[in-house]
């Protein structure tokens, strides 16, 4: 708790018990979030001024501490009441501007070793949880002028719509197409193309053996097919679903491998 040992050296000659120690922690913690102390009392006294230390004769009652804070930039003014309850403090601190008030219970066990009152290095303990509990318990629901702001949760690692069978593409410009995918050599990959309302992907219901995503040089239907397409009756990228075999040796199933319906119906 950087700052609070030097705070602690000058307020030392009125520790005198665990609850001083206690109080003289969560006053700088207050000063750490941008408050500085007026003085003691209910009402302010004459010739006031904000400072980091504790006031004369912040320790008179040891039952109940009475401190008053203003913020740095003058928005909140504090009312600090810590009231001893057997062994624990009560905390109820009142924001004048706001009317709003916040509540911490602590137990001064659990933050200070009363055997180590002379010794700054000995005194405090579970620092990080006394200094969790007056800024989850006070400083944010009365929303103090230095409270830190949460820090965002780290976006997710954006998935490129083409990791994602699933997720829709980014919508495109008014007149242009959709990047195209990959063709993919997963028989899998059937059904895919009529998703795309833009024809930019692979992998229709139709199974078309020039789009199997298996490489086939030299075949291009825009070409035209002799003896039943002349040149340019397939534009260029479209897709195309032959409708008679285009020559020996061609891989993939044949078009015409199953019988029309009815086949075998004698009254058809």
């Amino acid at each position: 708790m950087a700052g609070l040992e030097p705070l602690y050296a000058l307020a030392r000659a009125a520790i005198s018990r665990p609850q001083d120690a206690l109080v003289c922690g969560i006053h700088w913690e207050l000063v750490r979030h941008g408050y500085r102390c007026l003085g003691t009392g209910d009402q302010p006294g004459p010739d006031e001024r904000k400072s980091e230390l504790l006031p004369a004769g912040w320790e008179a009652n040891k039952e109940v501490y009475t401190l008053r804070y203003k913020s740095t930039d003058d928005a909140h003014e504090l009312l600090l009441k810590a009231i001893m309850v057997e062994d624990s403090m009560i905390l109820n601190v009142m924001d004048r501007s706001s009317q709003k008030v916040a509540d911490v219970t602590l137990a001064v066990a659990d933050y200070i070793n009363p055997e180590h009152l002379d010794d700054f290095h000995k005194v405090y303990k579970n620092t990080e949880e006394l200094r969790t509990r007056i800024a989850s318990g006070i400083i944010a629901p009365l929303r103090g002028p230095a409270e830190k702001a949460e820090k965002e949760p780290e976006s997710k690692r954006d998935v490129h719509w083409d990791e994602d069978p699933l997720r829709l593409p980014p919508r495109q410009p008014m007149g242009t197409r959709a990047p195209p995918r990959p063709s993919p050599l997963s028989p899998f990959a059937v059904g895919g193309e009529d998703l795309d309302p833009f024809g930019g992907r692979s992998g229709g219901m139709i199974v078309d053996p020039l789009h199997s995503g298996f490489p086939h040089p030299g075949i291009d239907p825009s070409s035209g097919i002799p003896g039943r397409l002349p040149p340019g009756a397939v534009p260029p990228g479209a897709r195309f679903d032959p409708f008679g075999p285009l020559g020996a040796g061609r891989p993939g199933p044949d078009p015409d491998h199953l019988p029309p319906p009815g086949y075998d119906d004698m009254f058809m």
